[in-house]
C-alpha cells in the first residue's frame, strides 16, 4: 500500500487523534493572498458572457461567462449569520466575496490557466485567470498546445484548447497545515462540477483528465512542483479552432512561463505530511486506468430496513446560472419550525447522486463511486432517523430510528451550526481504499475531487430549489461509521452537508457587482 492510504487513515481519525503539528495557529496579518499575482502581466479583460445556450463548442463569451459564474466575485458577503469571521466582514480588507463555486474555509486556492491554441480568438500562449479582475493575464507567447498533448499521453489532445486546475498549497496550508491535500483536492472537484453544470446547461461538454505528467505542465506553468500541484486538465471543443498539433518530444531548451507569481506572506511553511502526500500522488499519463479499473470500487448497494418511498423529484425553481448567484452558506440560519417538503429533499438527493467528477478515469457509463445517507430531522411525511438512499428505487432505507439531532451536535466540532435545526443532513461515502487499491495513489486525488461535485451539486440544487445549505468537515468521522454501521467496511464519510429553511427576512446587504 502506498502513502495515500495512510493518510486518508489519518484524515478518518483526524476528529480523535489530532494531525500534527496539534499547537499551529494561523498567522491571520501574514495570509497570503486568495488568488495568484503575477507583476507585470498584461491583463486583458474578458467579454461580456453570451446569454442562452452554445452550439456545442466554446467562444471566447462562453468562456467568459462560465469563468465568471464559477470562479469570479459576484457579489459581497454582508449577511448577519453565525460563523466565526463576522465581526470582520465589514472591513474591507478582510472582505468575504461570492462566488458560485464552494471552497473549504473559503480560501479559493485553485489556479486556473488556459493554454490557448492556434484557431482560437486570442494569441496562442498561456493565459491565468484573475477573478477579481474577471480577466487573462498573458503569461506567455506562442503555441504550446503540442506540450500538453504530451503530458496527456496524445490521447486526449481536443481541438488544442486547454483549461488547466492547479492547487497553490500555501494558499490552503497557512490555515490547515497537513489537512490542506484533503481539503484541496475536494476544491478541485467543486471547480470542475461547477463547470460541468454550466456546460451542460448550455449543450457543451466537460471531461477533465487527471492523470498526465505533472511534472512536465508543472515546467510549462513556471509553477515549483512540490509548492504547486497540477490537478486536472480539460480539454475543450473550440469554434473554429486549429486541429490540435501532435504531442512533441521534449526539447531542449523546453518552453515555460518566466512570470513568476508574488508571495504576499513574508513566511512560507511547508508541511512534511502534505508534502508527502503530494509527492505520492503526482500523475503520469502512462499509469492512466484501464477502463474498468474502478468497477471493483464501485459504491455497494444501499442497506437497511423496508423502503420508505420518496414522491417524485420537485422541478427546481432556479436555472443552473441563478442557483450559483445565490449559493451560500447558511451558517446558524436554518429554522426548524419550517419542515423540508419531501419533494425537495427528493430533488437533492437526486442530484446528489448522479454527481461525478466525470473523469477520463471513470468513463461515461463508470460505476457510482458514493453512497449518500441523510439523517432526517425535519422533512415532511418523512420519521426522523438516520436513513440509507437507494438511487435506483428512489427510496429510502431506515438504518437507525429516532431523532437524530442529539448525535449530530454531539460529533461537530465547531460553533457555526446547530445540525438539529436543519430539515435534514445529507452524507456522502466512498470507498477511499477500495479507489486507491484500483487505481493506485494518484486515486486519493479522484476521492476529493468526487466528493467536491457532491458538495458542489448540493449547493446548486439546494439553491435551485430554495433551501439553505451548508457543508462542513469538522465531525467525528469514526462515530459516522458506528452511527451508519459502516464499521469494518471501506466506506469512509468524508463531509456532512446541512439542507433546510433558513429563518425568514434574515438581516442582510445586498452588494452584486456582477
Amino acid at each position: 500500500m502506498g502513502f495515500a492510504h495512510d493518510y486518508a487513515d489519518a484524515i478518518m481519525h483526524r476528529g480523535r487523534v489530532p494531525m500534527e503539528p496539534v499547537d499551529f495557529v494561523p498567522d491571520w496579518a501574514d495570509r497570503p493572498r486568495d488568488a495568484k499575482f503575477y507583476p507585470g502581466a498584461e491583463t486583458l479583460p474578458l467579454p461580456e458572457p453570451e446569454p442562452g445556450p452554445g452550439e456545442g463548442v466554446f467562444t471566447l463569451p462562453l468562456l467568459s461567462g462560465m469563468l465568471r459564474d464559477s470562479y469570479g466575485l459576484t457579489g459581497r458577503r454582508l449577511g448577519v449569520q453565525a460563523n466565526t469571521d463576522l465581526a470582520a466582514l465589514p472591513h474591507y480588507t478582510h472582505a468575504n466575496w461570492s462566488r458560485g463555486t464552494a471552497s473549504g474555509g473559503g480560501l479559493y486556492p485553485v489556479g486556473v490557466y488556459w493554454v490557448a491554441g492556434g484557431g482560437g480568438p486570442l494569441t496562442p500562449g498561456v493565459y491565468h485567470y484573475a477573478p477579481h479582475q474577471h480577466g487573462l493575464r498573458r503569461l506567455l507567447t506562442g503555441e504550446v498546445g503540442a506540450e500538453v498533448g504530451a503530458a496527456l499521453g496524445g490521447e486526449l489532445a481536443g481541438s488544442g484548447q486547454y483549461l488547466v486546475l492547479s492547487v497553490k498549497y500555501w494558499q490552503n496550508a497557512f490555515k490547515y497545515n497537513n489537512f490542506s491535500f484533503h481539503a484541496v483536492s475536494m476544491d478541485v472537484g467543486t471547480v470542475l462540477q461547477t463547470w460541468r453544470l454550466w456546460a451542460r446547461e448550455r449543450g457543451l461538454r466537460i471531461a477533465p483528465a487527471l492523470w498526465f505528467d505533472e511534472e512536465r505542465l508543472a515546467r510549462l506553468l513556471g509553477v515549483v512542483p512540490h509548492e504547486e500541484g497540477i490537478f486536472a486538465v480539460v480539454p475543450l471543443e473550440w469554434e473554429g479552432a486549429a486541429p490540435a498539433l501532435p504531442a512533441s518530444a521534449p526539447v531542449a531548451p523546453a518552453p515555460a512561463v518566466r512570470h513568476r507569481d508574488a508571495e504576499r506572506s513574508r513566511t512560507v511553511l511547508t508541511f512534511e505530511t502534505a508534502g508527502r502526500i503530494h509527492a505520492a500522488t503526482l500523475g503520469h499519463a502512462g499509469d492512466r486506468p484501464a477502463p474498468g479499473a474502478l468497477d471493483a470500487a464501485a459504491a455497494r448497494p444501499p442497506v437497511g430496513g423496508v423502503p420508505v418511498p420518496l414522491p417524485p423529484a420537485a422541478p427546481p425553481v432556479r436555472d443552473v446560472t441563478a442557483a450559483l448567484r445565490a449559493r451560500r452558506s447558511s451558517f446558524g440560519r436554518f429554522d426548524a419550525t419550517r419542515a423540508v417538503a419531501a419533494d425537495r429533499l427528493a430533488a437533492v438527493l437526486a442530484d446528489c447522486a448522479a454527481a461525478a467528477v466525470g473523469s477520463e478515469a471513470e468513463g461515461p457509463d463508470g460505476p457510482r463511486l458514493t453512497a449518500l445517507y441523510v439523517f432526517v430531522n425535519h422533512v415532511e411525511g418523512v420519521e426522523p432517523g438516520a436513513y440509507a438512499y437507494d438511487p435506483d428505487g428512489h427510496v429510502l432505507r431506515l438504518v437507525v430510528p429516532g431523532p437524530p439531532g442529539p448525535f449530530l451536535q454531539r460529533n461537530y466540532f465547531l460553533s457555526n451550526y446547530n445540525l438539529e435545526q436543519a430539515g435534514a443532513v445529507l452524507v456522502p461515502t466512498v470507498r477511499t481504499a477500495a479507489v486507491l487499491d484500483a487505481v493506485g495513489d494518484r486515486g486519493y486525488r479522484l476521492v476529493g475531487a468526487t466528493v467536491g461535485a457532491v458538495a458542489q451539486t448540493f449547493y446548486t440544487s439546494a439553491a435551485a430549489h430554495e433551501l439553505g445549505a451548508g457543508v462542513a468537515l469538522g465531525f467525528d468521522n469514526i462515530s459516522y461509521a458506528e452511527e451508519l454501521g459502516l464499521t469494518g467496511t471501506d466506506e469512509a464519510a468524508l463531509l456532512i452537508m446541512l439542507l433546510g429553511h433558513e429563518r425568514p427576512r434574515p438581516a442582510d446587504f445586498r452588494h452584486e457587482i456582477a
